[in-house]
């Protein structure tokens, strides 16, 4: 059967269908071939689109720039004309502690939809993604849902920290991230890709994995190899039997593959942003989603893989290991095998004769890095909603249960700044807040607030809690995500100096020692706490957005 037969360009024929019959048909014709296209393939050929994120500011996305040249091989033998177009993709790691923080979180809608309304204006008949890091991954995914169109993921793959080449590097088993001196080094970027330990970026490329929505292996396959080259060539080509075929994400991101999203992320430690993702994906496949679920899969699936922030190893040791097909494969028993991949196999068919090639790296389940999954949700007096803690990541266990007085901030400059005059003493609890979604805005991650917290050694029994979030990267009992908010009267925006405040890890609960009657006492008196935000991008969010039991997704 011919492409012309099987109406390959179905979409993108729609560009001509209601002015074919006039002469304005031309000028359209006369666009296009603007871009070196002879007129046979502008009628014959499928518009292949690349969602390139590209950029030179984002070390994590700047080798995308030659995945693309490999995707475009890979269309271009396979039939199709390949259509490359860039979206922004901030990078973390600049926003830290300053106010920049606060336009990261909101560029994940912005992401998606600058996807759908150029495919969309466009018309085209399919799409390659590539994408590294944190927000950017999941946009593409929403994108994808949104869209419908044939598309496969091409993650950009995890980098690798310097350390790996200091003198001091004795092969997988260095463990950087429990020394104090050695930490500096591990978070400087030798490569590109996105940073190598279990943060955003590599959790929400190996959920692209685990989704279906990836070539094997793609997820963990470092960012500077030759296999990563492959994989986006590979891609190129596959895109076009989806095509042909008219398999699309609303065939591959079902409830059931989701369901195998929340195992792996369990399995694998995922971050904690993940509770803000997944929910948004998930609104995006129309299904409804209960945050109260990350509990349920971390009580019957132990996490397994030993990679920073909750063990000794980065992703590139995860990647030598086996990768993330064999990590499905030590959790196959709770798998969904049937679930289709754009590899047009089912996932149990992929990773049947996978296995695990270092059992330091990929744990047996009878001796997992920790007996159940990475990251919980606590419910209280201070979280009647939610709260998020990366439970795995609690390295000193006696403070998975601790109670302390709050030290309270309404900024996580004013606690940096406090922390700086050792005016925070150990065995308290900072409390930051006017951080969440609306109160940010932006939900900005505290990392360095956190980073700070990690690298000193007298402050061994901290705790802190916020209504904003934490990189992937944060150690120790750092609950975030507290709803409802500060600023929309969340009881966090009441808590007082002095307050104990009582953390039960293992019970799931955050409370503080105030009763239900001095809460709505101390609220007769509360206004909110205002910035003086005049970004007309923050305003917006602000306007729009949800809690972050919901996946901080906007709603109008």
């Amino acid at each position: 059967m011919s492409e012309k037969e099987v109406n390959l360009k179905k979409r993108s024929d729609e560009l001509f269908e209601t002015i074919k019959k006039t002469p304005f048909v031309y000028a359209t014709l006369g666009i296009i071939s603007g871009l070196g296209l002879e007129e046979k393939e502008i009628y014959n050929k499928p518009f292949i689109g690349i969602v390139n994120t590209w950029n030179e500011i984002n070390p994590g996305h700047m080798h995308l720039r030659s995945l693309a040249e490999a995707v475009k091989l890979g269309i271009a033998e396979a039939g199709g004309i390949p259509l490359e177009f860039n979206t922004i993709a901030p990078c973390d790691g600049w926003g830290n502690a300053n106010v920049g923080m606060r336009f990261i979180l909101p560029q994940r809608e912005i992401i998606a939809d600058s996807i759908e309304a150029m495919v969309e204006a466009h018309r085209l008949d399919a799409i390659v993604t590539l994408s590294s890091c944190d927000k950017i991954n999941p946009a593409v995914l929403m994108a994808a849902v949104r869209l419908d169109i044939p598309t496969i993921c091409v993650p950009g793959g995890p980098n690798l920290f310097k350390v790996a080449f200091s003198p001091e590097y004795k092969g997988i088993d260095v463990k950087c991230y429990d020394d104090f001196k050695q930490k500096p080094r591990c978070i400087s970027c030798a490569t590109p890709g996105a940073c190598e330990f279990m943060g955003t970026a590599n959790t929400t490329q190996a959920l692209m994995e685990v989704f279906g929505m990836t070539l094997p292996n793609a997820a963990t396959t470092p960012a500077f190899t030759r296999m990563k080259y492959i994989i986006a060539k590979n891609s190129g080509r596959k895109i076009m039997d989806l095509l042909k075929k008219g398999i699309t994400p609303s065939q591959i991101m079902t409830e059931k593959s989701l369901e195998n999203v929340m195992i792996a992320d369990a399995a694998i430690g995922g971050s904690t942003n993940a509770t803000l993702h997944i929910p948004a994906i998930a609104h995006e496949m129309g299904l409804d989603f209960d945050i109260e679920i990350f509990n349920e899969y971390s009580k019957k699936i132990p996490m397994i893989v030993n990679v920073s922030p909750s063990g000794e190893y980065g992703v590139v040791d995860l990647y030598n290991a086996g990768g993330i097909p064999a990590v499905l494969n030590r959790i196959r028993d709770y798998l969904n095998l049937d679930c289709m991949t754009v590899s047009e196999k089912p996932i149990g068919k992929l990773i049947r004769r996978t296995k695990g090639l270092d059992d330091k790296v990929i744990r047996p389940l009878e001796n997992p890095v920790y007996p159940e999954g990475g990251t919980v949700i606590l419910k209280g007096n201070l979280a009647p909603k939610c709260a998020v803690v990366k439970q795995s990541a609690v390295t000193n266990r006696n403070m998975l249960q601790f109670e302390g007085p709050a030290k309270v901030f309404d900024s996580e400059t004013d606690a940096i700044n406090a922390f700086a005059k050792r005016e925070i003493k150990n065995g308290s609890v900072i409390v930051v807040r006017y951080e969440g979604p609306k109160g940010g805005p932006g939900m900005p991650e505290l990392v360095g607030l956190t980073t700070n917290l990690m690298l000193r050694n007298d402050m061994n029994e901290v705790a802190l809690i916020t209504d904003g979030r934490f990189s992937g990267a944060t150690q120790g009992p750092c609950i975030g995500h507290l709803c409802p908010e500060a600023y929309v009267g969340g009881p966090i925006a009441v808590v007082q100096d002095g307050d104990i405040i009582k953390i039960d890890i293992p019970n799931r609960t955050l409370n503080f020692d105030v009763s239900d009657d001095e809460i709505k006492e101390r609220f007769k008196n509360w206004k909110p706490f205002e910035r003086d935000i005049k970004s007309r991008v923050l305003l917006k969010y602000r306007k729009l957005v949800t809690d972050s039991s919901k996946g901080a997704i906007l709603e109008f």
